[in-house]
């Protein structure tokens, strides 16, 4: 089935700003409330978000079987599930309807009226309900990185790391959409010189820019997904700042891994970009050295040129960008990342999530995270307002921004703009 909404002649009817994120050519989902408080399943063009679930009774989606509510609901689960031909379908579908060409909506205003809302007019809600969150550690340079600066700088990669997607299982539960705030959590951390660990909130917050990948129903238990196969079962992806206390972290790693330090908060930009949409933009990534084992081994090109971008913004002051890297630079791909997740029978079901691991460059303006930006906090980070930032304070905003861009065409996945409160109270 050809992909015609990827087609980049096409124009729309509906506005979209220069440098926009969203063109006729991306169509991206998520799930979003209206100014009549009615949760819909949704898209966006432009500045224009558009309800898939008032196009679906109006009869816009006639021809494709889907299920009478599939997009009034308060998930993209269930549209998930219903896997690749049927996503195809509905870009394709959504694409023609609002070509410039077409006069079929464009030209009745009284279904225009009920199904585009301004962005500014709606909320965006978490696009799925997250089963299980799987997050890797799949940046080289990340790693070398954090290896450098707490283990031996020339064994810094511990020896696994060549042969295997690192990774571990997350908690779903305190995954929000962008604009939801966080608390600065609490903890248990050993202070610098002490041997008796102390309990209160962390004093070294940082956010990790990544991505994540969205899952359709994949496998049955026992059943491994082939690398080659493994794009096929991916829905598509979001922006990912998994928040990170790197304090509390350093004390309770050995032996398990993180646990508190990564389980308070982890925040997602809520427009879904599918692996459609993303197709013009593959690149060749790193080479592999070692050759991964048999079942690792992809063909192709296995990278996607996604620029990315971190600032932080001060209360009521501007912000200043502090990172610019690229998801080329991930070592292990998501089909590779999937693969090995699931070459030990392990189940992947619709709506699950796995999140890159921190994506850092080459270069020292491409790290990231804080803890590697300021390096463990030596070198403080200049903002524009003349203050400076070893990690993350109160009242700070991150935001974390992606888009690819080849030949005219933006796709772009909009930001995960959230903002780091103070501790709660606690009252005792």
């Amino acid at each position: 089935m050809p992909n015609i909404a990827n087609d980049p002649n096409r124009k729309s009817w509906i506005e979209v700003p220069q440098n926009s994120d969203f063109p006729i050519q991306n169509i991206p989902f998520g799930v979003f409330i209206t100014r009549e408080d009615v949760i819909t399943i949704g898209t966006r063009i432009g500045n224009c978000a558009i309800d898939m679930g008032a196009l679906q009774q109006l009869g816009y989606f006639e021809g494709i079987e889907l299920t009478d509510d599939m997009f009034m609901q308060d998930t993209l689960n269930d549209f998930i599930s219903d896997g690749k031909k049927t996503w195809r379908l509905v870009r394709n579908r959504l694409a023609e309807l609002f070509d410039k060409t077409n006069p079929k909506l464009r030209d009745n205003k009284s279904h225009r009226d009920v199904v585009i809302f301004c962005v500014d007019e709606i909320e965006m809600l978490l696009p799925v309900q997250i089963g299980d969150y799987t997050d890797f550690y799949s940046s080289k340079e990340h790693a070398t990185n954090v290896g450098a600066m707490f283990r031996d700088p020339e064994n810094a990669l511990l020896p696994n790391w060549l042969h295997i997607p690192v990774g571990y299982h997350g908690r779903s539960s305190t995954i929000v959409p962008s604009g939801i705030p966080v608390h600065r959590p609490y903890g248990q951390t050993l202070p610098n010189g002490e041997t008796t660990p102390v309990f209160g909130p962390s004093k070294l917050v940082d956010f990790e820019l990544e991505t994540a990948f969205i899952t359709t129903d994949a496998n049955l238990m026992g059943e491994p997904i082939p690398v080659d196969e493994a794009e096929e079962h991916i829905f598509g992806m979001v922006l990912f700042n998994d928040w990170s206390a790197r304090d509390i972290q350093k004390w309770e790693y050995v032996p398990l891994g993180p646990f508190l330090a990564k389980n308070f908060a982890s925040s997602i930009s809520p427009w879904i970009v599918t692996m459609d949409a993303l197709e013009s933009y593959r690149t060749k990534g790193p080479e592999q050295s070692p050759t991964p084992m048999p079942y690792l081994q992809q063909k192709g090109e296995k990278g996607f040129d996604i620029n990315l971008e971190v600032a932080i913004q001060p209360e009521d002051k501007e912000e200043t960008v502090v990172s610019r890297s690229n998801f080329k630079y991930m070592y292990w791909s998501m089909a590779q990342q999937l693969a090995h997740h699931t070459i030990n029978g392990c189940r992947v079901n619709s709506g699950d999530m796995m999140g890159s691991g921190t994506i850092s460059g080459p270069t020292a303006d491409s790290y990231g995270s804080m803890l590697e930006l300021s390096w463990g906090g030596k070198n403080p980070v200049k903002m524009n307002d003349g203050s400076e930032r070893k990690f993350i304070n109160d009242n700070d905003t991150v935001i974390i921004r992606g888009y690819c861009e080849k030949d005219g065409i933006r796709i772009g996945f909009g930001e995960v703009a959230s903002k780091l409160l103070p501790a709660i109270d606690l009252k005792f």
